[in-house]
């Protein structure tokens, strides 16, 4: 494997979270854990983290990507190597009753914890927030072995307020989930909505998460989803959002309106990445620094798409 430049190693180890399940993809089930048993067997394994599932759908993953977990004695072509690898990480989306689903996670946790039946394990789940009251109601009830990412309601987002929604995450061992985009222009939020979210994390000591509308590096102008009339709008890029994140977390009294403007770059000669360094025009963030940021902070995003992100680093020469 030729050396990969350092930054683009931190920015990128465990970023992505395979949402192949969803739109604009919307996979079937047996597609998408073959598509992520092949991604973690690939040159770019790294840069994979979790598995997104509803947990609705758990007892359908076991059916279909039991025979590529770790740890089964099927003679399948994807156990190849298999007893070096670490058990699936699953991330599961809460749809309906939290103790409903909770069931079927301890279910499948339960199912998942032998090694005949492929090692796989829910430690995270991602569940929609209507009030911040929820945050606590939810608490109450999760077990410490899985922490929440609670998503931020639409209207809390675009053109609203965090900071209520992100004082209740606080100090939960828990993240704060935003929506960058989706399939039509309006779920999109302005470069000041995730500017505003950024600084309420930070403020608040909460690490984030993101998802959706996230498939390319630099911010620029795509089809919304994949069919031939599909909407075109301005999309977030995922180097805009983590860079901007490493800096409001990083650098002292960084502010909003350089936040912004970060976020809204879109010349990829703008953003330099070396073994010691990524910038942002004249603002610096040492190796080190960043490594802590993606660490606590900055955690990952959800894509429908593990080839397009790295097809685009690629692309601009960073892979």
């Amino acid at each position: 494997m030729t050396h990969m430049i350092r930054t683009i190693e931190t920015l990128m180890t465990g970023l992505i979270d395979y949402a192949g399940l969803f739109p604009p993809s919307k996979l079937p089930m047996e597609t998408a854990v073959e598509n992520y048993a092949r991604y973690l067997r690939g040159e770019h394994e790294r840069f994979l983290s979790r598995f997104i599932c509803t947990a609705t759908r758990l007892e359908e993953l076991s059916k279909h990507g039991a025979v590529m977990m770790p740890g089964t004695y099927a003679t399948s072509g994807y156990r190849e190597n298999a007893d070096m690898q670490d058990p699936w990480q699953i991330s599961a989306v809460i749809v309906g009753d939290l103790e409903e689903n909770l069931d079927a996670i301890y279910k499948f946790n339960e199912h998942h914890d032998k090694e005949e039946h492929g090692l796989a394990m829910v430690d995270v789940i991602e569940m929609r927030i209507d009030s911040p009251a929820a945050v606590d109601e939810a608490m109450d009830i999760l077990p410490a072995m899985i922490a929440p990412a609670f998503e931020l309601p639409k209207e809390a987002v675009i053109g609203g307020d965090p900071r209520g929604f992100i004082a209740a995450i606080a100090g939960n061992q828990a993240a704060a989930k935003v929506r960058c985009g989706g399939v039509t222009p309006d779920l999109i939020p302005s470069t000041d909505d995730i500017a505003r979210f950024l600084h309420a994390c930070n403020a608040a000591d909460v690490p984030f998460k993101a998802t959706a509308g996230l498939h390319h590096p630099i911010r620029a102008q795509h089809k919304l989803t994949y069919e031939p009339d599909a909407p075109i709008a301005t999309m977030h890029g995922f180097v805009n959002v983590f860079l901007a994140g490493g800096f409001v977390r990083s650098i002292k009294g960084f502010n909003l309106d350089t936040t912004i403007a970060v976020l809204e770059e879109t010349d990829p000669k703008a953003f330099a990445f070396t073994d010691d360094l990524v910038s942002w025009r004249d603002v610096s963030l040492p190796v080190a620094a960043f490594a802590q940021v993606r660490e606590g902070f900055a955690t990952s995003y959800g894509s429908c798409s593990f080839d397009e992100p790295r097809d685009d680093l690629k692309g601009l020469g960073l892979l």
